[in-house]
Protein backbone atom coordinates (compact mmCIF):
# COMPACT_ATOMS: atom_id res chain seq x y z
CA UNK A 1 0.00 0.00 0.00
CA UNK A 2 1.66 3.25 -1.15
CA UNK A 3 0.38 6.63 -0.07
CA UNK A 4 0.66 9.80 -2.78
CA UNK A 5 0.82 13.10 -1.26
CA UNK A 6 -1.19 15.65 -3.22
CA UNK A 7 -0.69 19.61 -3.00
CA UNK A 8 -2.81 19.98 -0.30
CA UNK A 9 -1.43 18.96 2.93
CA UNK A 10 -3.53 16.13 4.83
CA UNK A 11 -5.64 15.30 1.33
CA UNK A 12 -3.60 12.09 -0.41
CA UNK A 13 -4.54 9.33 -2.49
CA UNK A 14 -3.67 5.66 -1.69
CA UNK A 15 -3.13 2.94 -3.91
CA UNK A 16 -3.56 -0.57 -2.89
CA UNK A 17 -1.41 -3.15 -3.23
CA UNK A 18 -3.34 -5.43 -5.55
CA UNK A 19 -3.34 -9.18 -6.03
CA UNK A 20 -3.87 -10.27 -9.52
CA UNK A 21 -4.37 -13.93 -11.57
CA UNK A 22 -6.36 -15.39 -13.92
CA UNK A 23 -9.24 -15.60 -11.77
CA UNK A 24 -8.94 -11.81 -11.24
CA UNK A 25 -7.75 -9.54 -8.45
CA UNK A 26 -7.93 -8.96 -4.91
CA UNK A 27 -7.10 -6.18 -2.69
CA UNK A 28 -7.80 -4.45 0.73
CA UNK A 29 -9.58 -1.90 0.35
CA UNK A 30 -9.54 -1.02 4.64
CA UNK A 31 -7.67 -2.80 6.99
CA UNK A 32 -6.85 -0.62 9.96
CA UNK A 33 -3.54 -1.07 10.89
CA UNK A 34 -2.72 -0.80 7.16
CA UNK A 35 -4.56 2.93 7.44
CA UNK A 36 -3.15 3.65 10.55
CA UNK A 37 0.09 3.00 9.10
CA UNK A 38 -0.61 5.87 6.34
CA UNK A 39 -1.59 8.02 9.40
CA UNK A 40 -5.48 7.36 8.92
CA UNK A 41 -5.97 7.24 12.38
CA UNK A 42 -9.83 8.45 11.98
CA UNK A 43 -12.95 5.55 13.11
CA UNK A 44 -15.40 5.19 10.19
CA UNK A 45 -18.62 4.73 10.88
CA UNK A 46 -20.99 5.15 8.20
CA UNK A 47 -20.35 3.71 4.69
CA UNK A 48 -21.96 4.83 1.42
CA UNK A 49 -22.52 3.64 -1.85
CA UNK A 50 -23.36 5.77 -5.21
CA UNK A 51 -24.50 4.44 -7.95
CA UNK A 52 -24.56 7.56 -10.66
CA UNK A 53 -24.49 8.22 -14.56
CA UNK A 54 -21.97 9.90 -16.98
CA UNK A 55 -21.92 13.44 -16.36
CA UNK A 56 -23.33 13.14 -13.20
CA UNK A 57 -21.52 16.11 -10.60
CA UNK A 58 -22.35 15.72 -7.17
CA UNK A 59 -20.78 18.50 -4.67
CA UNK A 60 -18.92 20.09 -3.34
CA UNK A 61 -20.41 18.73 0.17
CA UNK A 62 -19.04 19.13 3.60
CA UNK A 63 -20.68 18.74 7.19
CA UNK A 64 -20.51 21.50 9.53
CA UNK A 65 -20.54 21.77 12.55
CA UNK A 66 -20.10 18.17 12.43
CA UNK A 67 -17.42 17.63 9.70
CA UNK A 68 -16.74 14.05 8.30
CA UNK A 69 -13.71 13.10 6.69
CA UNK A 70 -14.11 10.32 4.51
CA UNK A 71 -11.91 7.49 2.46
CA UNK A 72 -13.39 7.30 -1.25
CA UNK A 73 -12.96 4.60 -3.90
CA UNK A 74 -14.40 3.35 -7.07
CA UNK A 75 -16.14 -0.23 -7.35
CA UNK A 76 -17.00 0.03 -10.94
CA UNK A 77 -16.27 3.11 -13.68
CA UNK A 78 -14.38 6.36 -13.63
CA UNK A 79 -14.89 9.68 -11.57
CA UNK A 80 -12.72 13.13 -11.60
CA UNK A 81 -12.62 12.98 -7.40
CA UNK A 82 -12.82 17.11 -6.66
CA UNK A 83 -11.32 18.22 -2.85
CA UNK A 84 -11.01 21.66 -1.77
CA UNK A 85 -9.88 23.43 1.70
CA UNK A 86 -13.05 25.37 3.13
CA UNK A 87 -11.70 25.98 6.59
CA UNK A 88 -11.53 29.16 7.17
CA UNK A 89 -8.24 30.63 8.19
CA UNK A 90 -6.26 28.00 6.67
CA UNK A 91 -3.13 28.99 4.70
CA UNK A 92 -4.67 26.79 1.36
CA UNK A 93 -8.73 28.38 1.66
CA UNK A 94 -10.11 27.81 -1.72
CA UNK A 95 -7.74 25.50 -3.01
CA UNK A 96 -8.61 22.37 -4.77
CA UNK A 97 -6.85 19.18 -5.78
CA UNK A 98 -8.77 16.52 -8.02
CA UNK A 99 -7.73 12.71 -9.06
CA UNK A 100 -9.01 10.04 -11.39
CA UNK A 101 -10.13 7.31 -9.51
CA UNK A 102 -11.82 4.20 -11.11
CA UNK A 103 -11.85 0.65 -10.95
CA UNK A 104 -8.75 0.11 -13.18
CA UNK A 105 -6.47 2.18 -11.14
CA UNK A 106 -8.08 1.35 -7.98
CA UNK A 107 -6.80 4.81 -6.18
CA UNK A 108 -8.90 5.83 -3.05
CA UNK A 109 -8.41 9.59 -1.84
CA UNK A 110 -8.80 10.68 2.22
CA UNK A 111 -10.18 13.49 2.42
CA UNK A 112 -9.67 14.97 6.23
CA UNK A 113 -12.73 16.55 7.58
CA UNK A 114 -13.07 20.31 7.05
CA UNK A 115 -12.81 19.67 3.08
CA UNK A 116 -15.34 20.10 1.15
CA UNK A 117 -15.52 17.17 -1.58
CA UNK A 118 -17.25 16.01 -4.93
CA UNK A 119 -16.92 14.22 -8.11
CA UNK A 120 -18.09 13.80 -12.00
CA UNK A 121 -19.21 10.18 -13.64
CA UNK A 122 -16.78 10.54 -16.69
CA UNK A 123 -17.90 6.66 -17.72
CA UNK A 124 -21.03 5.52 -18.85
CA UNK A 125 -22.51 5.12 -15.06
CA UNK A 126 -19.79 4.52 -12.15
CA UNK A 127 -20.28 3.20 -8.02
CA UNK A 128 -19.05 5.37 -5.74
CA UNK A 129 -17.88 4.12 -2.18
CA UNK A 130 -17.31 5.97 0.55
CA UNK A 131 -16.46 5.50 4.28
CA UNK A 132 -17.54 8.55 6.41
CA UNK A 133 -15.41 9.12 9.91
CA UNK A 134 -19.15 10.79 11.57
CA UNK A 135 -22.65 10.28 10.59
CA UNK A 136 -24.94 11.98 8.47
CA UNK A 137 -26.83 14.78 9.38
CA UNK A 138 -29.25 16.29 6.96
CA UNK A 139 -29.26 19.53 9.51
CA UNK A 140 -25.64 20.15 9.21
CA UNK A 141 -24.79 19.31 5.38
CA UNK A 142 -23.47 22.46 3.77
CA UNK A 143 -22.47 22.84 -0.37
CA UNK A 144 -20.15 24.77 -2.21
CA UNK A 145 -21.59 25.62 -6.07
CA UNK A 146 -19.41 23.46 -8.53
CA UNK A 147 -18.96 25.83 -10.97
CA UNK A 148 -17.72 28.63 -8.53
CA UNK A 149 -15.38 30.37 -10.73
CA UNK A 150 -12.71 31.39 -7.56
CA UNK A 151 -12.18 28.01 -7.82
CA UNK A 152 -11.35 27.34 -11.35
CA UNK A 153 -12.16 23.36 -11.19
CA UNK A 154 -12.29 22.05 -14.46
CA UNK A 155 -14.99 18.75 -14.15
CA UNK A 156 -14.49 17.52 -17.31
CA UNK A 157 -18.13 17.09 -18.03
CA UNK A 158 -19.90 19.44 -20.94
CA UNK A 159 -23.33 19.36 -19.65
CA UNK A 160 -23.61 18.21 -16.01
CA UNK A 161 -26.44 16.45 -14.07
CA UNK A 162 -27.09 18.06 -10.96
CA UNK A 163 -29.36 18.28 -7.93
CA UNK A 164 -31.57 20.80 -7.31
CA UNK A 165 -29.69 21.56 -3.92
CA UNK A 166 -26.35 21.41 -5.89
CA UNK A 167 -27.63 23.84 -8.33
CA UNK A 168 -28.03 26.23 -5.35
CA UNK A 169 -25.07 25.86 -3.61
CA UNK A 170 -23.28 29.27 -2.79
CA UNK A 171 -20.22 30.88 -4.38
CA UNK A 172 -17.47 29.99 -1.37
CA UNK A 173 -16.59 33.74 -0.70
CA UNK A 174 -20.34 33.88 0.12
CA UNK A 175 -20.12 31.11 2.71
CA UNK A 176 -20.54 32.97 5.85
CA UNK A 177 -16.83 32.10 8.27
CA UNK A 178 -19.25 31.00 11.13
CA UNK A 179 -20.86 28.02 8.36
CA UNK A 180 -17.62 27.10 7.56
CA UNK A 181 -15.14 24.44 9.84
CA UNK A 182 -12.05 26.34 11.14
CA UNK A 183 -8.07 25.74 10.68
CA UNK A 184 -6.31 24.34 13.16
Amino acid sequence: MKRIETPLPGVFLIEPRRFSDERGFFFESYQKEKYLALDIADVFVQDNQVHSVRGVIRGLHYQHPRPQAKLCGVAHGEVLDVVVDVRAGSPHFGQHVSAILSDENRLQIYVPAGFAHGYAVLSESAEFLYKCSDFYYPQFERGVAWDDADLGIDWRVDSPLLSDKDRRNPQLSKIPSDELPRYE
